[in-house]
């Protein structure tokens, strides 16, 4: 955060090494490491639309639940 509350970096991600042998196990995750928005799954990054933080977090949560009830 800066100095006024502002979420300036963030990384959010789901790990299950049985699912994803790639990047480290992540199955999904969202970041602004590089200076932008991206979005991995599976191994694969591609950048994605950022609107706030709260709703890209919702978003993450969203897909976790839903890959969780298909298994």
């Amino acid at each position: 955060m800066d100095g006024s509350g502002k979420i300036v970096r963030y990384n959010m991600a789901f790990v299950h090494h049985l699912v994803c042998q790639v990047d480290n196990g992540r199955v999904l995750g969202y970041d602004n490491a590089h200076s932008f928005h991206e979005r991995h799954f599976l191994g694969q990054a591609s950048t994605a639309v950022f609107v706030s933080f709260a709703a890209t977090l919702q978003h993450f949560l969203n897909e976790v639940d839903e890959m969780k009830a298909k298994h």
